[in-house]
């Protein structure tokens, strides 16, 4: 049985650490000006299923505010042991404003994977190496950026996260983040020269064009969906900007 439903979140996710970055991320992006949600069509929105034994859900959130075309976060959980949460805000391309994103896929108790960046849009990178500054060596398992991670930044962090300390330092991390971006694009001026535009479009095209290369988001929805459903997601919700 598939059913849309109105807010997941609290209802169905049970999971301390992903909720505490959800709350987070929704902290920061109310502190945006003119902060808007964006609807979409309710095939994509929140999306449950109860068939036993591919149990699931879906939630949406699309916002927009002032300096980001989409602020999007989705979270999910398959089959109960198999946990998401990605987040991505888009910025509008008039603005030199990297893109915040956010990556975690936690299996029964382990977190996997997680991995934040805030990736350029322009050759010009006014957040390259500025004000941050955290130690990777709180972590016990650095992963390696894959072969289409050109888009991130030099300060991306992929690693697995095998307690509860090794999370709250993530959270940390992603928080920070989350600071950097707020409080630099609040003030920030809209930059109309034609050719700067447009690189940055290219880079957002990029960006996209990059992500859908991992064959792993795929692989994951395709066990529950069919494949014109999922190629029509992660174009159209996940990576729209091509």
């Amino acid at each position: 049985m598939l059913v849309l439903t109105d807010s997941l979140t609290t209802i169905k996710l049970n999971d301390p650490f992903i909720l505490s970055l959800v709350k987070n991320i929704d902290k920061k992006r109310s502190l945006l000006n003119k902060l808007e949600c964006i609807n979409i069509s309710p095939d994509f929105s929140n999306i449950v299923s109860d068939n036993q034994g591919r149990d699931f859900y879906i939630e949406n959130q699309f916002h927009k505010a002032e300096g980001f075309r989409k602020l999007h976060v989705e979270i999910a959980q398959f089959s109960g042991s198999l946990k998401i949460l990605h987040c991505v805000f888009f910025p509008d391309p008039i603005y030199n404003i990297p893109i915040f994103g956010l990556d975690l896929v936690k299996v029964n108790e382990l977190v996997s994977a997680a991995i934040v960046d805030l990736s350029p849009v322009s050759t010009k990178n006014i957040f390259e190496g500025k004000h941050i500054n955290f130690n990777k060596e709180g972590f016990s398992k650095i992963r390696k950026i894959p072969e289409w991670g050109s888009i991130f930044s030099e300060n991306v962090l992929f690693a697995t996260l095998n307690d509860e300390n090794e999370q709250k330092l993530f959270y940390k991390v992603v928080d920070k983040y989350l600071t950097i971006l707020v409080e630099s694009s609040i003030n920030l001026l809209p930059d109309l020269i034609n050719e700067r535009i447009e690189e940055r479009i290219n880079f957002q095209k990029n960006y996209c064009k990059q992500q859908m290369k991992n064959e792993k988001t795929s692989l994951v929805l395709q066990k529950y969906f069919d494949k014109s459903w999922v190629e029509k997601y992660i174009k159209e919700i996940l990576f729209d900007f091509q």
